[in-house]
């Protein structure tokens, strides 16, 4: 069935004609789906996945199957697929099997367009948002077209409309794949010409050819810009050509003003002035799209100041410079853009909204594009101040030996001194990229695939930590970030990120974010220094809460009482101990923890366990209340406080003995030697298993044979078997591998069931 056809038997409303849509969840699917439907015709569509708009579409009479299935298409008159649907498609198979026209997504736009007096707004970029300002216009002055965009716009209601009795439609035009030759309008925009889908065309010249045809076929005007000078070369000297720019042009803009997220701007019509124009949307680029759009408008006879009026309630499209986030801290905007010229422009609208920094997470598009253009983007990165770099969105191509990521960041580097990395995948790129954000920052998403996820998701995790900060009261009660990672936090220097790292300096404050992460059903843990500590990759879901700073790091003296807070470290302790006369305190120069971490594990050297010492120690409750406890009232086991299994130790007083500097002295450099001479200097958690009752664990390990066993870079310490030490960017699979194959070999050699000691949390893989 070819257009001409097809287009006559939309236009029956006598005989509806039954259209089966392959891949109808696609947005431009989903537009065609939507006109159809306008238009009172029988609508049937598939697709691999549900989503929000193909419910929608079903309560406006979309009959929907997922996934696809080759009895689908049974009873069709027209079975159209999108560009992402293969030959091998089960439904399209069985349609050609049955022997029902098979049509593109182009093909069936263009019948349903040429039912209309067409409005075909073309070009490398911007299409989207000038294709819904031209429709937006339009509308607000009583025209009522019908229109196409490839976007989702909120100002428009959806991404089509049939409008019965319009006499117009607009429609954004893919030159992608050269179907934009199949178009015959009545007007047609051409906003620019670069090289760009060069998987498609052989070179600029290709592109040319697609671009002439649709001019050929335009039967009115013919809108360009004409700073660009392919468009001027291919549009100026043509019947009805209208040029719009900054300067010697038909429609010119002059006097621009961009503040607060908006952009004013006087308009000339072949010198004379019309008025002007306050656009709701920001950006120099937009000027230009809404230029076009008031051209657009002129032709069908718009009054001007029902075309300002317009661009003044436009508010843009999604993934279109789209505003993700917004505070005082942070803002986060996502936009399409995946085409150099398109993230020069798009981060020069980002500066001017006068951010301390701009942060770019770019995904490029197509292994093609980032090999030919990877210098241009190279150089539109330089305006960012930090640049991320995730995993190339293939867009169904095969990978190009040696095109990667890093082939972008290798092109900032180039050309300028921007910070840029690679992050990786999508689905864990906001991890990085969270962790880094500084108050003051915006941040950018760009790139044509799945990149607006990460915004998404640190917009989702920023909004819940400031509301945990609003909860703490106080200005500067307690610090916070995203995505900290634990490897910072841990003495082994491994494990993934923490989803809300969270740091009170009171315990004021920290009573209130144990109270807001109950009251949320959020997950939390109180970590100190992470000396006995290992960290699954996948990181913490929700809170770790870390005592730090204020009244958490005091330590005092008062006779022979020595009162410490959490999160003060034993080592300071020993310090203050001995230079106040106390003995009692020489055996916590040796362990690397803290005094919260030593109370909750009863921590211990030379013979010495924490709660030997303690005289008292200030709980923050489970009821939220803060109450001291003596010694008496808390039970303290081998490695085991219950206590503090539910409850928070916030504080505690320990009792000490006078005596000479010499002899602390003494007992310090023991404590010192001890640790140097039976510990390892490396990275490590400390004992990593329990004592059996039959021999101790570094023992039994070097009795199985194990000191030097490595899993990656974790290794058992040559210096002691019980200690696995990072020999270097460890991940926390390598020393649980590495605990694994010890175990299996204790319980195989010697029937001994080995205990860890070390406190393992944490996911295996990200959940957040």
């Amino acid at each position: 069935m070819n257009i001409e056809t097809l287009s006559k038997r939309l236009i029956d409303r006598e005989n509806p004609v039954h259209v089966h849509l392959i891949g109808v969840a696609g947005s431009g699917m989903s537009g065609l789906a939507l006109l159809l439907l306008g238009m009172g015709h029988r609508v049937s569509g598939s697709d691999r996945v549900t989503s929000g708009e193909t419910q929608r579409m079903q309560g406006l009479g979309l009959i929907f199957s997922s996934p696809h299935r080759a009895d689908e298409v049974h009873g069709c008159d027209v079975v159209v697929y999108s560009s992402a649907i293969r030959e091998d498609n089960v439904a399209r198979v069985a349609a050609r099997e049955h022997d029902i026209p098979c049509i593109r997504r182009a093909d069936c736009l263009a019948a349903i367009l040429h039912t209309r007096q067409g409005v075909i707004i073309s070009g490398t970029h911007g299409k989207t948002t000038t294709s819904a300002m031209c429709a937006h216009v339009l509308r607000r002055s009583g025209e009522m077209p019908c229109h196409y965009v490839g976007a989702e716009i909120p100002v428009l209601g959806s991404n089509a409309h049939w409008e019965e009795k319009a006499s117009l439609m607009v429609a954004e035009g893919d030159e992608s794949d050269g179907t934009l030759a199949l178009y015959q309008p009545e007007h047609c925009v051409v906003l620019n010409i670069e090289e760009e889908h060069l998987d498609f065309y052989r070179d600029l010249a290709h592109i040319k050819e697609v671009f002439t045809k649709l001019l050929d076929q335009t039967k009115g005007k013919k809108i360009y810009f004409s700073g660009c000078a392919v468009t001027k070369e291919l549009c100026a000297s043509r019947d009805g050509a209208i040029s719009y720019g900054w300067e010697d042009a038909d429609f010119v803009a002059s006097e621009i003003i961009e503040s607060g997220g908006t952009v004013t701007f006087d308009v000339t019509k072949q010198g004379d002035l019309l008025g002007r124009v306050e656009l709701g949307i920001p950006g120099r680029h937009n000027v230009l799209n809404a230029l076009a759009a008031i051209a657009v408008a002129d032709a069908a006879e718009v009054d001007f100041q029902l075309i300002a009026r317009a661009l003044g309630t436009f508010a843009g499209a999604r993934r279109r410079f789209e505003n993700k986030y917004f505070s005082k801290k942070l803002r986060i905007i996502d936009d399409y853009g995946h085409h150099p010229t398109e993230v020069a422009a798009t981060l020069q609208t980002a500066r001017s909204l006068n951010p301390e920094r701009l942060v770019v997470v770019f995904q490029p598009h197509r292994y093609s594009r980032t090999q030919k253009l990877a210098d241009d983007f190279g150089k539109a990165l330089q305006v960012a101040d930090r640049v991320f770099v995730t995993d190339i969105y293939p867009a169904s191509e095969q990978p190009i030996e040696g095109v990667t990521a890093q082939t972008i960041v290798d092109a900032v580097k180039v050309y300028g001194d921007t910070p840029a990395e690679v992050v990786g995948a999508v689905q864990t790129g906001h991890h990085s990229v969270g962790n880094a954000l500084k108050d003051g920052d915006l941040l950018i998403t760009l790139g044509a695939g799945n990149i607006h996820e990460i915004g998404t998701k640190i917009a989702r995790d920023m909004s819940v930590m400031e509301e945990m900060l609003r909860y703490v009261g106080d200005d500067g009660a307690a610090d916070a970030k995203l995505y900290e990672p634990m490897r910072r936090h841990t003495t082994i220097l491994c494990g993934g990120p923490a989803q809300f790292w969270l740091e009170p300096h009171t315990h004021e404050a920290f009573a209130r974010l144990i109270d807001y992460c109950h009251e949320r059903g959020i997950p939390q843990r109180i970590i100190g220094r992470g000396s006995n500590l290992l960290v699954r990759d996948g990181g913490i879901r929700g809170a770790v809460i870390h005592p730090a700073g204020g009244v958490f790091t005091e330590v005092s003296v008062d006779g022979e009482i020595l009162t410490a807070g959490a999160g003060a470290r034993f080592k300071k302790v020993a310090s203050v101990a001995a230079s106040h006369g106390l003995t009692g305190f020489e055996w916590m120069e040796g362990i690397p923890g803290n005094v919260g971490g030593g109370l909750r594990m009863n921590a211990g050297a030379m013979g010495t366990e924490t709660f030997d010492q303690v005289v008292s120690v200030t709980f923050l409750e489970q009821d939220g209340e803060i109450r001291e406890r003596s010694r008496d009232e808390i039970v303290a086991h081998y490695r085991n406080v219950p206590a503090l299994r539910q409850n928070f130790a916030l504080s505690a007083c320990f009792k000490g003995e006078q005596a000479g500097s010499d002899a602390i002295s003494q007992r310090m450099d023991a404590s010192k030697n001890k640790r140097r001479s039976s510990q390892p200097i490396a990275a490590s958690a400390g004992c990593i298993f329990k004592n059996p009752e039959e021999i101790p664990a570094g023992m039994l390990v070097d009795e199985l044979g194990m000191k030097k066993a490595s899993v990656g870079k974790a290794m058992v310490s040559e210096v002691h078997g019980n200690f696995i030490v990072n020999t270097g960017k460890a991940k926390s699979a390598d020393v649980l591998g590495l605990i694994d194959s010890i175990r299996e070999q204790a319980k195989e050699q010697r029937n001994i069931t080995m205990e860890t000691e070390v406190q393992i949390i944490g996911e295996d893989e990200f959940t957040f």
